[in-house]
């Protein structure tokens, strides 16, 4: 069989040519709904503390929001990174289905609450 398609180059590559537009013909019609969730839901979480340094950012910015978001409702887990120039991320990460929006207002609501401790 390999030794007809290598005889017949063009041959093989119209019905290499008819493959692939047929593959392209019936991606939209493939059930990718069907598939599971696989990156968990994540909000980002971003502070500027101009001027102070990454143990200080830690211990009066970083140390305050995660404590606080240690009871939120379906957290995963939760990432947070700091430099020099006074800015914080954190990035918080929900079990997969959770509704975003929902836990926005959550992390909103308890982000909030600390308002008044943050430098």
């Amino acid at each position: 069989m390999p030794g007809f398609f290598i005889a017949r180059p063009i041959f093989a590559w119209v019905v290499a040519i008819f493959i692939c537009l047929g593959g392209l013909l019936a991606l939209p019609f493939l059930p990718v709904a069907q598939y599971p969730v696989i990156a968990p839901p994540s909000i980002s979480i971003s502070t500027v503390y101009p001027g102070a340094s990454t143990q200080n950012l830690y211990f009066s910015v970083t140390r305050l929001i995660e404590e606080e978001l240690n009871g939120a409702a379906n957290v995963l887990n939760y990432e947070s990174t700091s430099d020099t120039t006074g800015e914080v991320e954190i990035i918080v990460n929900f079990q997969p289905g959770t509704d975003i929006a929902l836990a926005a207002v959550d992390v909103q609501n308890r982000i909030k609450r600390i308002e008044p401790r943050l430098p």
